[in-house]
């Protein structure tokens, strides 16, 4: 059993997260592909489709010479892009809802004592949690993503004089952070949105007591640390197909078929496979990440650990 109210240090943010799934993954995996399933296979399907036929008509329009090829075939579409647009969001939306609070539900339940944790308890949180869970996408959408995206706009445009490299890469870490902290915070609190806010800010530089180390760089070292695992086992699924495709184009003599649409055949059957097992795996690997967060967030409410230590001390005298 993992205790999740204690103080960690980088290393142990890595190793406990990996193991929380040696521990919880069969039943957290498990919940998560029932819950979660039936939305990512249709998400797959969409960016498939909608992938090769964009790329069917980019290659297609580059060797026939149209100028205007992207102009023309918005035109000729415009229904079915939209509606297939309309669709891929509010999917999208849905889906990066459970994606992110699945993980804060269940750690909460494990949290609280729990050993095993039902898809219907799950379901439950979130249809008690209806409310506050719009409450926070409204909040995402309108406070967080315009300060996000001004932070980041205006380090990209300190590339220029290369500070902005290095801030871009303490940003998008810290960025992640602040927001999973404010979704674990705003319900395992009774906080409202902008105080978990303020407070998922907050707890990046400092410990609520304001006396110990500041927690940033190992916060922002495990962050990195799962960014980088996550990016390679993605890319090892996207890099293949595109490198076979590159290679059959420079490499065959030409074959107009193919190049007009290199997506048929063999070779669309493979891509589409790679390109949807990567999209799955992503998806599936940010619960690492999630998880990850998750431990960070305990770790920075020190205001529970010795509460949580005392109950655990109680727990075991009434047991004898």
């Amino acid at each position: 059993m993992i205790q999740f109210y204690k103080k960690r240090d980088f290393g142990t943010f890595i190793s406990d997260s990996f193991n929380f799934f040696k521990l919880y993954g069969k039943n957290y995996l498990k919940n998560y592909a029932l819950i979660n399933g039936l939305l990512l296979v249709l998400m797959v399907a969409i960016f498939i489709f909608g992938y090769k036929e964009f790329f069917v008509y980019f290659f297609g329009g580059n060797i026939d010479g149209g100028s205007f090829y992207f102009e023309e075939y918005f035109s000729n579409n415009a229904g079915l892009l939209i509606g297939v647009g309309v669709l891929g969001l509010l999917l999208f939306i849905v889906l990066v809802i459970v994606n992110y609070l699945y993980p804060v539900f269940y750690l909460k339940r494990i949290a609280e004592g729990a050993q095993k944790v039902k898809a219907d308890e799950i379901l439950a949180d979130f249809k008690q949690n209806v409310g506050r869970i719009a409450k926070l996408c409204l909040g995402m959408i309108f406070i967080v993503t315009p300060i996000a995206l001004f932070v980041i706009g205006f380090s990209y445009v300190l590339i220029l004089i290369f500070i902005g490299i290095f801030l871009i890469l303490l940003l998008y870490p810290t960025i992640f952070n602040v927001t999973t902290f404010l979704m674990y915070d705003y319900f395992n609190s009774k906080r409202g949105f902008l105080e978990s806010l303020s407070y998922s800010i907050r707890a990046q530089f400092s410990y609520p007591n304001g006396s110990e180390k500041s927690p940033y760089w190992k916060y922002w070292g495990a962050a990195f640390v799962m960014f980088i695992i996550m990016y390679i086992a993605t890319s090892i699924f996207t890099l293949v197909p595109m490198f076979f495709m590159y290679g059959s184009l420079l490499t065959s003599p030409s074959d107009r078929g193919f190049e007009e649409n290199p997506f048929t055949g063999m070779f669309g059957i493979v891509f589409s496979i790679f390109y949807g097992i990567s999209i799955l795996v992503s998806f599936f690997l940010s619960n690492l990440m999630y998880i990850n967060a998750g431990l960070m967030y305990y770790d920075s409410r020190t205001d529970l650990h010795q509460k949580v230590e005392l109950e655990e001390i109680d727990t075991i005298g009434i047991n004898e």
